[in-house]
């Protein structure tokens, strides 16, 4: 199966349904797949070999899923840009994933124009208008992206459909780059409709769900949200900025949103920045995070706000199209702090860097086999090879299992803490700091140290209004762990430094 199936089969049983609300604007099925179609037609008339990428750069909703199936739909792969780039950064995406069409809203042509005429591979320009002045792109195809979201252009008998299959990719997304240079993850079609087949099942989604969609969609978490709810014929209700937190819960109570999906840092604003205690939200039926690990305390904040509200704690990477583990809703209180099991179609295993199964309750690196797992990263064998080995994904992630068979992730690899004699994962310290009253967000890792080659620094953000010291939080650590596990200094910060998708930048935080 083909992900635009996903589109077609909604369009030809309700076209006039609606897919997409954001801020005044209502787009239906039928409008979203003839606005794709055209972007399809005008992409074709570039006659570009079938797999050939398609780059989108654009905050605007609509844009960015009408780019996305338009690509698809065409033959090509899609490629969602971080909308919160540099030139320098723009050309090392472009360049890398060799992009032959770049679908762009015009307020970001301060970063692209630099760039286009540089990369040989650019042979299609679309930005929005109203006219939008392109003669500097010299012979590189053009369009006006506006025109073609009309859907004017074309209609799905004119459209001619590259042959495809499943096992074609579908998309590359970019990791984050935390740690190094970002890598495009492969993403067959195959990989996506596992993922997607998985998630509705679990999450019992239908075509009467409406999503408050808060996260970007060239993030794999929030293409997921997106991806899942076209598939099931649903709808999306967007708002990518988390400026005024109050104005998102006001729109999920004024469009009887059903789920609500975001990382810990999400959650934790709408718990300490906003009137989240004045809103009731009675069709709401679940909440599911992801994106980093949540804390337990966290978690019970939640279920206090959201009385009745299903909440999925979920775990998974890029690598797998999104999804590898997820926790029932009512494990919550049972298994806190832990991450569940493997989705459907997932089987997730506990190894030794030698590839031994590790014993019940002794850490191991999680180990991923499923069909929505990635075909490797972007022109990078050597690097492919590394995760993508005999026994499965190795993903990075440090974990232990109890008896049940229920995974509680200890830390990232690269994040292990060595003081001393010990190795520190600093998921069980950041979940003792979130405990305390006046703790809005805590980031732990370990600095350079002569004596103990890594001392343990806390990152803290207060709640507003809090007042707290170094000693307070010490003294706190001090009764919940073991003397090697407290931190040797504290830092507060106004806020953390994060990426696009939320997650904390914890070699920022290193070099401060």
């Amino acid at each position: 199966m083909l992900l635009q199936e996903y589109l077609y089969r909604t369009v030809r049983k309700t076209p006039d349904k609606e897919v997409l609300i954001y801020g005044e604007n209502h787009i239906s099925y039928g409008q979203l797949a003839a606005a794709a179609e055209s972007i399809a037609f005008w992409i074709n008339s570039l006659e570009l070999e079938p797999g050939f990428r398609g780059a989108l750069l654009t905050d605007d909703p609509f844009e960015y899923i009408a780019g996305y199936f338009g690509i698809l739909i065409a033959g090509g792969v899609v490629v969602g840009l971080n909308s919160q780039t540099s030139v320098k950064s723009l050309q090392y995406h472009l360049d890398d994933c060799g992009a032959s069409v770049l679908l762009a809203h015009k307020k970001f042509t301060r970063y692209f124009k630099p760039v286009v005429r540089k990369l040989n591979s650019i042979q299609g320009l679309a930005v929005t208008g109203p006219d939008p002045d392109l003669a500097w792109a010299g012979e590189i195809g053009q369009a006006d992206l506006t025109e073609l979201l009309d859907g004017k252009k074309a209609g799905s008998d004119s459209v001619a459909m590259s042959f495809r299959t499943s096992c074609d990719l579908a998309q590359i997304i970019y990791t984050s780059g935390t740690t190094g240079k970002p890598k495009g993850v492969m993403l067959r079609h195959s990989n996506l409709v596992a993922n997607i087949t998985s998630i509705v099942s679990y999450l019992h989604l239908s075509d009467k769900d409406r999503i408050m969609a808060v996260l970007p969609f060239f993030y794999v978490y929030g293409n997921s949200v997106m991806l899942t709810h076209i598939a099931v014929g649903g709808s999306l209700v967007v708002n990518q900025s988390f400026l005024y937190p109050n104005v998102i819960l006001q729109q999920m109570v004024e469009h009887e949103v059903t789920g609500f999906s975001g990382v810990p840092s999400t959650f934790a604003l709408l718990l300490n920045r906003s009137s989240l205690a004045k809103f009731s939200f009675p069709a709401l039926r679940y909440l599911t995070q992801a994106g980093a690990a949540m804390s337990p305390a966290l978690a019970v904040r939640l279920e206090k706000y959201f009385p009745g509200v299903a909440i999925y704690i979920m775990y998974g990477q890029t690598e797998a199209s999104a999804r590898l583990a997820y926790l029932e809703p009512s494990e919550l209180h049972n298994r806190p702090g832990s991450i569940g099991k493997g989705i459907p179609g997932v089987c997730l295993s506990l190894l030794d860097q030698n590839g031994n199964a590790v014993p019940v309750g002794q850490t191991g690196e999680i180990v991923a086999q499923g069909e929505n797992v990635m075909a490797g990263y972007w022109e990078q064998p050597e690097e492919s090879a590394k995760v993508l080995r005999r026994e499965g994904l190795w993903t990075g992630d440090l974990a232990r299992q109890d008896e049940d068979g229920f995974f509680y992730v200890i830390s990232r690899k690269s994040d292990i803490i060595k003081s001393g004699s010990h190795r520190i994962g600093p998921k069980e310290i950041e979940d003792t700091l979130a405990e305390h009253p006046a703790v809005h967000e805590a980031a732990v890792l370990g600095v350079a140290d002569e004596i103990l080659d890594e001392r343990i620094r806390a990152c803290i953000v207060l709640k507003d209004g809090c007042v707290c010291v170094e000693k307070e939080l010490i003294t706190h650590c001090r009764k919940e762990l073991p003397a090697y596990k407290v931190p040797q200094e504290i830092q507060f910060f106004s806020e953390l430094p994060k990426t696009a998708t939320g997650k904390i930048k914890k070699t920022e935080l290193k070099s401060l």
